[in-house]
């Protein structure tokens, strides 16, 4: 019996399993739909399927530096134990892999990229993977710095993934400069690289704020409003080094007392040549993924009935 890609794109709205494997099921059926329903789900497929229901919300915010290539992924999967297992971080370290290799423009066309040591897509090799590791994966997002200097750095086995991009000159090593840059931004989760980044909404946002302090203020009300837009305009500068990674205080104290910037020009300066910071992205694991909140003890019961 014939089959036409309608029939290929049915079946896998039917199973949601990859289109590859959809086609080899009517062909090794000769395009009959139920028994290629049963092929799939005899080779473990359609079990992968169901799987891609249920909320990937835990997983592994990676960065790593590939061939020169920073690169720094998110993938999820559904449980704390899945994230920590071997299978799961070497799938996502090959992910890693793909981005720095394949240079995708997004995560369809990661999906869309060949996967590493074999013949098949990542869209394709991802039921296989759902299958080994027993979750559903989700590929949620990525970025590439192909040029310049990268530094990754990855907190606590995967909550955090941090990739800091520098111009370095002089010849110099700014690897352990951008791994404490790095630190920083996870422990400190800036909102902009630099003050000069600040949109301007903000700004006035803040200032209005600092004034309406000023009036509420009984020794500051009467003060003419020229002195109170002087002063709000000081204010900007606590504001700058509370929410910009540059102006910040250094929080390893214990090497440069001073602004993370004012730390980069030292350090750099000490090793005899110069380092500026470019940009940087830092992943958050499960960052503003809804959470499903499992009832334990119903769920037990359910069980048991």
């Amino acid at each position: 019996m014939a089959f036409t890609a309608q029939d290929v794109k049915t079946l896998r709205e039917m199973t949601n399993v990859g289109m590859m494997d959809c086609k080899k099921a009517l062909q090794a059926t000769d395009g009959d739909m139920d028994k290629a329903v049963d092929w799939l789900r005899e080779k473990g497929l359609a079990k992968a399927a169901k799987k891609a229901d249920r909320v990937a919300a835990e997983g592994m915010a990676y960065a790593a530096v590939i061939d020169g290539v920073g690169v720094a992924v998110e993938v999820n999967c559904e449980t704390d134990f899945c994230a920590k297992s071997d299978l799961f971080v070497a799938f996502v370290k090959d992910i890693a892999k793909v981005v720095a290799t394949e240079n995708p423009a997004d995560v369809e066309a990661l999906r869309a990229s060949k996967y590493p040591g074999s013949s098949l897509t990542v869209a394709e090799i991802l039921p296989e993977k759902v299958m080994s590791i027993g979750e559903n994966l989700q590929l949620r997002r990525f970025v590439r710095f192909p040029e310049n200097t990268s530094v990754a750095y990855v907190h606590a086995g995967g909550t955090h993934g941090v990739l800091v991009n520098l111009a370095v000159e002089g010849g110099i090593d700014a690897t352990e400069i951008g791994k404490n840059v790095a630190m920083q931004i996870a422990a400190m989760s800036p909102k902009f690289w630099d003050k000069a980044l600040v949109p301007q909404d903000d700004i006035d946002h803040e200032m209005q704020v600092q004034l309406a302090l000023m009036e509420n203020d009984e020794k500051m009300a009467s003060k003419p409003a020229a002195v109170k837009e002087k002063i709000a305009a000081g204010k900007l500068n606590a504001y700058y080094k509370e929410n910009c990674l540059l102006q910040q205080d250094f929080v390893r104290s214990d090497l440069f007392q001073g602004s993370v910037e004012g730390y980069i020009a030292d350090a750099a300066k000490k090793l005899g040549g110069s380092v500026k910071f470019l940009n940087a992205v830092h992943y958050v694991m499960g960052e503003g993924i809804e959470k499903k909140e499992d009832d334990f003890a119903a769920e037990v019961a359910s069980m048991i009935k």
